[in-house]
């Protein structure tokens, strides 16, 4: 690799291209629970595009494994490199290079972070609408993963919201996809094809994203219920309203307790209804009208409480951030807990209530602990898995998933597959499904370099 490091320092310059202990810890893993971390032959640092795709054909060529990194906030696996590869790290990448207000959209960089296009979107009046749950996490890794969040129940995911793509193939080929606008029927949907791919298929190097005016009024509403079931009930009367909430989370309360206690958060609930409340609606509600705001609200509260809400709490301001804040630390609390495994699997929302009824029996008949809180609005559910046993965590694991799919769900909502849930794919997906993935990954990347063994093994 000696040759290859000298070439790679004649593209990108020889302070960034890193080996030895050069390389930190950071490069190695992301937030996975079980991955291994690999420490890459080098990590090189490309400033544009164009170095991208040197590098690329230089790896083709040599048939070395390329793994690209954002911010490394991913919880799949899906951004470990290979210790026979090249980390692609994109730090020197992070531009938000224009906000056009005409057209409504962002162009960035994929190094750019989500808290800095938002810094960039507010002076402008705009907003862009999706927060997985972590500000640092980049938007390459997030059109890398096609990450959601809890405001897909509006604004839908990563997908809905990238109009366009400049990506360097497997074959060091540079592609545009897309552009400035909302439609276009021309052929495949190469932009759609990408996103989500897991760095599979070609590497992005710019995105065109929409960016939308950014509600000035908003408030947080919290319902307890005495149980899930009727959290589900709830959750088509309140999107059938038209009030149009911008989150809508569902929170069982051993988890609501875990993660108020990780915050410090105090919400003020009274004590008589922690103890009957088995399940917590989070609402959250904007407008550009604050009367307007005011009507959904009084809309809202006479619909939860007529569907067996206990009560309705607006939260004030600051303690409905902390709240939604909180929930998007959810993982973290997990971990601190010490859970064994997470999952993330989706089904028709509809089907949430019957379907958590198969995990709660799962749970009992294996003797593990489940808890969770979950996008009820668009039935993403997030479980911690408490089994220490590995045996029976995967069997677990693979029951849930099993039940999920048998009712039309998938495997991930929205952390992706990467490494980490690649067996339960394999085990429970449509083999002639697969076997497309793998005809299109060779059309994108014939040498199969890039990020081997994400999704799906090389054959």
């Amino acid at each position: 690799m000696g040759d290859i490091t000298t070439e790679l320092a004649e593209i990108v310059g020889p302070a960034n291209v890193l080996t030895g202990d050069a390389i930190n810890d950071d490069y190695t893993h992301d937030e996975a629970l079980h991955a291994p971390p690999q420490r890459p032959v080098c990590v090189v640092k490309p400033a544009g595009t164009d170095q991208v795709a040197a590098v690329v054909r230089l790896a083709a060529a040599q048939g070395i494994p390329l793994t690209a990194r954002g911010s490394g906030t991913g919880l799949s696996g899906a951004c470990i490199p290979r210790a026979d590869g090249i980390l692609v790290s994109f730090e020197r990448m992070a531009a938000v290079l224009e906000i056009d207000t005409g057209n409504h959209v962002a162009v960035v960089q994929p190094g750019v972070t989500l808290r800095e296009l938002d810094d960039a979107t507010t002076a402008h009046g705009l907003v862009y609408p999706v927060f997985p749950g972590e500000n640092s996490a980049s938007l390459g890794g997030n059109v890398a993963t096609n990450a959601g969040g809890m405001r897909a129940i509006k604004y839908g995911v990563t997908r809905h919201q990238v109009l366009g793509l400049t990506a360097v193939l497997g074959t060091g080929e540079i592609v545009r996809t897309g552009g400035r606008f909302v439609k276009a029927t021309s052929g495949y949907d190469l932009t759609q094809l990408i996103i989500g791919s897991e760095g599979t298929l070609a590497i992005v190097t710019e995105a065109i994203l929409k960016l939308y005016p950014r509600a000035p009024h908003a408030t947080t509403l919290l319902a307890p219920f005495t149980s899930l079931d009727e959290v589900t009930a709830a959750v088509p009367r309140i999107v059938g309203s038209g009030v149009d909430p911008m989150i809508l989370e569902y929170i069982d309360f051993v988890s609501m307790g875990g993660i108020l206690n990780a915050a410090g958060l105090d919400l003020g609930i009274p004590q008589s209804i922690k103890e009957t409340a088995l399940a917590y609606l989070v609402i959250v509600l904007e407008n550009r009208k604050a009367d307007r705001l005011d009507e959904d609200i009084e809309e809202v509260g006479n619909l939860v409480s007529s569907l067996g809400a206990l009560d309705l709490y607006v939260l004030p301001s600051q303690a409905g951030a902390q709240l939604i804040e909180a929930r998007e630390r959810a993982f973290w609390a997990a971990k601190t807990a010490g859970t064994n495994d997470i999952i993330d699997l989706v089904v028709p929302r509809a089907e949430l209530g019957r379907y958590m009824k198969t995990v709660t029996e799962i749970a009992q008949a294996s003797g593990t602990f489940i808890v969770g809180c979950g996008h009820v609005g668009d039935g993403n559910i997030h479980m911690s898995v408490f089994q220490a046993d590995d045996d029976v965590r995967h069997r677990v694991m693979h029951e849930i998933f099993a039940a999920g799919a048998a009712i039309g769900g998938a495997v991930s909502g929205e952390h992706g597959i990467g490494t980490e849930k690649k067996p339960y794919l394999m085990a429970l997906e449509d083999p002639t499904k697969i076997d497309l993935m793998r005809r299109i990954k060779q059309a994108f990347d014939p040498a199969g370099i890039l990020n081997p063994g994400a999704i799906f093994d090389p054959e």
